[in-house]
C-alpha cells in the first residue's frame, strides 16, 4: 500500500475531519505536525495554492482541502463509508457538508466579535443550529442515519471546539437545554470517534 501522510495543525477543525476519516476508514498514516505561523517548506511545496492545511499525501501526491480529501477517501478506500449508498441520500449529505462551509465564518463570528457584534453573531450561530438541528439532524441518530457519516465528520468541530470556543470566547452558544438532539450528537460523537 502506498504510504499516507497528513499534514496538519494540531488546532484546527479541518484537519481533525481529516484524522477521523482516516481513523473511521482504518487507514494508517504518519501525521505531520505544521506550524502555521512558520510553513514550512514541505507544506508550500504541497499546497502552493492556498498555503494551508490540511494535505494528505498518498504515495506522494498532494490533496489539499478537507471536504477534498474527504472525498478522495471515500473514493479510494471504499471500506467503511462515509457516504450513503442511495443516490439522494448522497446528495444531502453533500447539501449539509457545503452548508456548513459555506456557513463557517457564521458558525465562528462570536468568536471574533464583542459587545453588541457578539451578541448578533451569538444569536446568528443560534438560527444556523436552529436550522441544522431541525432539518439536518431532524430525528436520526446522525446526521446520515445510524452511523457515523461525512455530515457529522463535516460537523464535528461542534462537538470538540465550540466549548473551547465559548469560554475563549466567554459567550454561551449551545445553552442548558436547547439544542437537545444536537447536543445529544454531539456526546455520541465524542464518544465513538475518540476510539
Amino acid at each position: 500500500m502506498e504510504e499516507v501522510k497528513l499534514i496538519g495543525f494540531w488546532p484546527s477543525p479541518y484537519v481533525y475531519r481529516v484524522i477521523w476519516a482516516l481513523k473511521l476508514k482504518g487507514i494508517k498514516y504518519e501525521y505531520l505536525e505544521e506550524d502555521i505561523f512558520n510553513k514550512t517548506e514541505l507544506l508550500l511545496k504541497y499546497n502552493p495554492v492556498h498555503k494551508r492545511v490540511p494535505v494528505l499525501l498518498h504515495g506522494g501526491k498532494p490533496i489539499p482541502e478537507s471536504t477534498v480529501i474527504l472525498e478522495y477517501l471515500e473514493e479510494k478506500w471504499p471500506q467503511n463509508p462515509l457516504l450513503p449508498d442511495d443516490p439522494h441520500e448522497r446528495a444531502v449529505a453533500r447539501f449539509w457538508t457545503k452548508f456548513g462551509e459555506d456557513k463557517m465564518k457564521i458558525f465562528l463570528s462570536f468568536y471574533v466579535t464583542c459587545g453588541e457584534e457578539q451578541v448578533k453573531a451569538t444569536k446568528d450561530v443560534q438560527e444556523l443550529l436552529i436550522i441544522l438541528e431541525e432539518h439536518g439532524l431532524g430525528e436520526k441518530k446522525y446526521f446520515g442515519g445510524n452511523k457515523i457519516g461525512l455530515v457529522d465528520i463535516a460537523f464535528g468541530w461542534i462537538a470538540c471546539f465550540l466549548e473551547f470556543l465559548e469560554q475563549a470566547a466567554g459567550v454561551k452558544v449551545l445553552e442548558d437545554n436547547s439544542f437537545p438532539r444536537l447536543q445529544a450528537l454531539d456526546q455520541k460523537l465524542q464518544r465513538d470517534s475518540s476510539g
